[in-house]
């Protein structure tokens, strides 16, 4: 069953940021989606069997802080 977590990402202003964040989460084999709201500063990533920590470490290999919401 697919899940939604959303992440507060504060550090986000560009669509080079939303490119960069994207780019690393697919890489993720239980990531199937990922949208990125520039507007709101957040991320919100789908899929299966998601971990939080790996997430939020590949945020950061794009250069972003990110925090559960």
């Amino acid at each position: 069953m697919e899940e939604v977590y959303v992440f507060s990402t504060p550090d986000i202003s560009c669509a080079h940021c939303e490119k960069a964040i994207q780019d690393e989460l697919i890489l993720l084999e239980s990531v199937t989606s990922v949208e990125v709201d520039l507007g709101a500063k957040k991320v919100s990533v789908t899929g299966e069997n998601l971990d939080t920590e790996e997430i939020i470490d590949a945020i950061g290999e794009a250069g972003y802080t990110a925090t559960p919401i």
